[in-house]
């Protein structure tokens, strides 16, 4: 089951250019998550890190394996609208090769343990098959407040 960018705007309150994700390959109720990034050499953070030699921030890949693991809880709820997904923690995270413009990152997410609303996940990156990062993040949903 792929899921595209419209559908990801709809679970995920990130926007450009912060919203990192660009469709999510398969899918596994609760349980994990393949989605792809797309890296563009025309991307703000580029212009800064490096101009000569640019590298996509680590923090970045990060950030987007939250946001896939965001997805992944969105998912798996009912009512998923009802809710915003906060990144809550991230232990053992090991950057192994960089990325660049021009590579597709395909983030792998498995759910590690859920209590409720409260989810641990194991989070891989990969470009080319070959593991570029790799951590540990939590992640809760809240309900959202009414207005």
């Amino acid at each position: 089951m792929t899921v595209d960018i419209e559908k990801i705007m709809q679970y995920l309150p990130h926007r450009y250019p912060f919203l990192l994700v660009d469709r999510v390959l398969e899918y596994e109720e609760g349980e994990s998550i393949r989605a792809l990034k797309n890296v563009t050499v025309n991307e703000p953070q580029f212009t800064g890190h490096f101009p000569t030699s640019p590298v996509m921030p680590g923090v970045l890949l990060i950030e987007a394996m939250a946001q896939t693991g965001g997805i992944l809880a969105f998912m798996s709820v009912e009512k998923s609208e009802d809710y915003l997904v906060y990144f809550t923690g991230i232990d053992n995270a090991r950057f192994r090769q960089p990325v660049r413009p021009g590579d597709q990152v395909v983030f792998v997410m498995s759910k590690q343990q859920r209590r409720g609303h409260m989810w641990k996940f194991k989070g891989e990156a990969y470009v080319d098959d070959k593991l570029v990062c790799s951590a540990t993040l939590m992640a809760t949903l809240v309900p959202r407040q009414s207005s």
